[in-house]
Formats: structure tokens, sequence, C-alpha cells
């Protein structure tokens, strides 16, 4: 078995089915190292037999993992756990080197997956039901929360670790079965899980994983053996995964785009909040689901707010994620700079006030890297591109409005409604934000409201599609099925059939 640190030594990244290495399609996509721009390796992309073969593979294993005790269950990830902390450096390296986050936040994410492994570890206590004695003579009732089977995980680029553990801990803990579909973008960190799993004793066909694009999708959510699918990413995509998942009967979380607001009230702790934003915005190259894309200046504090963001946002420090020191990294492909760098032309062609422009910038050693700086707009109106749609980059936009009252209205005009913040030192404007605003995750002077993994995460809107957010409590309830259970032992006299409604006398 490869070591962690081996993985990213292979030249081709395949599946893992049934605790092995599995075959791999002759179809293939590059992976990059974004600091050099250069191919690191190629990733195979499986087909629908070996989407099939990973499914057969967790249904298999299914009965056998359900019925085994859920203090056993947790023991596994018990050591799980360990692995991860053992291996944590192993892992943030190979999220840094085909994401190109650098390598202290990168160990940040691991550290925040692994957090979710914790919960998932307090399993027994948390598949617990309810019992009720006598609630009719001689009758008592309970209620279970049971697996529902083979579940499945599509996952973005942006957190090849993190977002993964938010779905495969909670499921597996629960006794279900699990394929993991990640990004072919950044592949290598699902197969270091993989054989961590497989190392920690769990069994085969447990974990399965698939690597892919649109075709093991699509192939995944037409399983008939496929009983649940979570997915993070897009918001065409997350609602494509919903309405097809559904339509072929499966239970689905899906969570799609953001536009993220922090709003920054007059009498707010301008410092504080400028770097918050700082941080928000152009950590992780803007590339996180929560990221800060829209400050909202509220009445006279904007020309100071920008002048502020500028400054900072001009000395942040942009390397290779490796490099000590780099506060920012460059960005996943190719692809994704050049469609970042169109919403700058865009927001620049609509009017909008380019303070800060990053696209020039050239890392020296690195010129082929996929590097952007970051880019701050000023005056940034409702109606343009720049503040509807999703950059996933940094580009912070600034809006100004004149009181609380519209920067509300502002927000609830969005079609995305993920994660939402408040600067202010007055507790009357917190505490009405809190209740008012209409959107999933809330942070009072807190940049990035990311819960715990014993709470859960998600938006409204067109940032979730489905009825559960992910991980925490909200996580083992979609992982599993309620059940309730009425119970009476025959006394020996029996009083015939009835034909009404039965009724607890």
């Amino acid at each position: 078995m490869n070591s962690p640190q081996n993985v990213l030594g292979q030249s081709l990244i395949g599946n893992w089915i049934n605790g092995r290495l599995g075959a791999m399609s002759t179809r293939t996509a590059p992976v990059f190292n974004p600091a050099t721009g250069a191919i690191a390796r190629e990733v195979a992309l499986a087909s629908a037999a070996e989407v099939g073969s990973a499914v057969d593979a967790a249904a298999a294993a299914f009965p056998a993992w359900s019925a085994t005790p859920a203090v056993k269950r947790a023991r596994v990830l018990f050591a799980f756990k360990d692995w991860m902390e053992r291996n944590m450096d192993a892992l943030a390296m190979a999220i840094t080197s085909e994401h190109g986050k650098t390598f202290d936040d990168a160990k940040g994410e691991v550290q925040r997956g692994l957090e979710v492994v914790e919960f998932a570890c307090g399993i027994p206590h948390l598949m617990k039901g309810e019992y009720t004695e006598q609630v009719g003579a001689g009758i008592d009732a309970w209620s279970m929360r049971q697996p529902v089977g083979v579940c499945v995980g599509i996952t973005p680029f942006n957190f090849p670790v993190m977002v993964p553990c938010w779905m495969f801990p909670v499921a597996i803990a629960c006794g279900n079965t699990f394929v993991l579909k990640p990004s072919e973008r950044d592949p290598s960190p699902s197969l270091m899980i993989a054989e961590g799993l497989k190392a920690c004793g769990l069994p085969d066909g447990v974990f399965n994983v698939v690597q892919g694009d649109k075709e093991a999708v699509d192939a995944l959510l037409a399983h008939p053996k496929v009983a649940a699918v979570s997915f993070v990413g897009s918001t065409p995509i997350a609602k494509y995964i919903q309405e097809t998942a559904t339509t072929h009967g499966k239970r689905v979380q899906a969570l799609g785009g953001a536009k993220n607001h922090l709003v920054v009230m007059p009498d707010a702790d301008l410092d504080q909040a400028v770097d918050a934003l700082i941080g928000a915005a152009y950590g992780s190259a803007g590339e996180r689901c929560m990221a800060i894309s829209v400050a909202v200046a509220v009445g006279g504090v904007a020309d100071a707010l920008v002048q502020k963001i500028a400054e900072k946002a001009r000395a942040i420090r942009v390397a290779p994620g490796e490099t000590k020191g780099a506060e920012m990294g460059p960005l996943v492909t190719a692809a994704h700079l050049e469609k970042v760098r169109g919403y700058v032309d865009a927001g620049v062609a609509e009017g909008a006030t380019l303070v800060v422009d990053g696209r020039g910038l050239k890392v020296q050693g690195h010129e082929n890297g996929f590097y952007i700086g970051p880019c701050l707009f000023d005056h940034v109106q409702p109606s343009m591109k720049i503040y509807r749609e999703e950059i996933f980059g940094p580009v912070l936009s600034v809006v100004r409005v004149k009181n609380f009252e519209d920067a509300l209205a502002l927000i609830h005009g969005h079609s995305f409604a993920n994660g939402v913040s408040l600067f202010t030192r007055d507790g009357d404007s917190a505490r009405e934000f809190a209740s008012r605003i209409q959107v999933g995750m809330v942070g009072i002077n807190v940049p990035i409201p990311v819960p715990m993994a014993f709470h859960s995460f998600g938006g409204w809107k067109d940032s979730l599609f489905g009825d559960h957010h992910i991980h925490g409590p909200e996580g083992v309830r979609f992982y599993t099925r309620y059940k309730a259970i009425t119970q009476r032992w025959p006394t020996g006299i029996r009083s015939g059939a009835e034909f009404v409604m039965p009724t607890m006398k």
C-alpha cells in the first residue's frame, strides 16, 4: 500500500474500489501544479461501468457494516482521527500542490475536516432513539434511526479534504457505505483518505472513490443502488444534481454558490473590519464558498473603508502555496484564471471603480503559474455582473448604502443566501440583524461564520437545494431514516378484530 506521501509521486490517479486501486478508464484529464502551470500528473476519468463496480462494492458491504455495532464503527473513526493528525502535513501538501492554496491554509482545511471526524466519533450517542413506556395499556413505543444504504459524495476542487470530511465520516458512522466522486482538478487527497481508512480497519467496500467528470456523476445519480447524494459546488450544478437524483428516487442535499456580504456599520471598529475583509475576501485566493465578496459600507464609512482595504490588499504577498510566509497562492487552473480576469474586465466595462487591479501580477520564477493579484472595486451597483454572479476569485466589491435598512434590502434582493456578516459595536443592531436577515449562516463581528462540526452548514435560497444542511445533527438526520415502533405482547386474552382507528385508551 502506498503511504500518503507516495500518492503525489504517481503519474496516474485512479479509482479506489472495494479496498484497492481499481481498473482505470482510458479517458484521462491533466492535473496541474497551479504554482508553475505545468501538468503534474493525469487522472483517470471513470466510465459508467467503473462507477457501477464501485456502487456494487458499496452495496455488497452495506449489510455487514450496517449491522456492525455503532461503538465499533466509532472505533474505526477514532483510529482515522489519529491517522489524520499524524498525516496532516502530507494531506496539506497534497492540497497545496494541486489546488494552490497556501500550506498553512491547507492545514486549516484539514483541521476543519478533522473536526467532523471527531463529531462522528460520538455516533453511539447521536444514533439514540426515544422510548416511551405504557403509551397505552400494555403498549410501549420507541423510535430508532437506521442507515439509508449506499451514499454518494460529489465534492468540489476548493476543499478536497474538508468537504469530503463533511460527508463520509457521518455517513459511515451511521452505518452507510460511501462512494466519493472528488473533483478531477485535485484528486490525490481522495486516495490518501481511502488508504488511511483502510489502514485504520475500515472493511473493504465501505468507502470507495471514483475519479471522473460528468459521465461518472450521471452514472451515480441514476444508479438504482444509490440511496442518497450529497453535493457541494456551483448553483447550476447543484440544481441539476437535485433535480436528476430526486427523479431517480434518491434523497439529496446539494449546496450551491454564494455571494457573501459583510456589512460595516458606521460604529464598527474599522481596523477590525478591514482585517476581517482582507482575510475573508483574499484568503485561498477567494476560492471559498464562504469567501466575502461584497463589502456593504453603511453611511459615511465607505471612503475610509476603501482606503484601508486598498492599502492592505496591495501589500498581500502572493507566492506559491508552499512558500514560507505566502498569504495568497495561485488559482486552480488557467481556465479559471481567465474566467476571473473576465469578471474584472466586465466590472470595469460596467463602470465600477477598480481601485486595486491584480490582473497584471507575475510571480518571479513562476511566470506560467495561474496567478492574479487582489482586486478591489468601489461604487459597485446591484445591477452589475460582478455583484450578481459568484466570481470565486480574489475580487472584492464595495457597495455603498445609506442605512441599516438599505443594507438588509440589498442582501435580501440577491439570489444567493449562503453566509453574511455584520460588523458593529451596537448590540441592538446585531440582534436585529441576526433575527431578520434571510441567510443561512450569520456572523456578528465574525467574517466567515462556518459552523463548528457539532452544528450544521448550509445556506438558503439558491445556495441550497434539499431539506438538510450538511454535517452535524442535520448530517445524522440526512444519512439515517427514522423508524417508529409500537409494541404490545399478547396476554392470551383476545378481544377480536377492531375496525376503528386505534387509540390509546
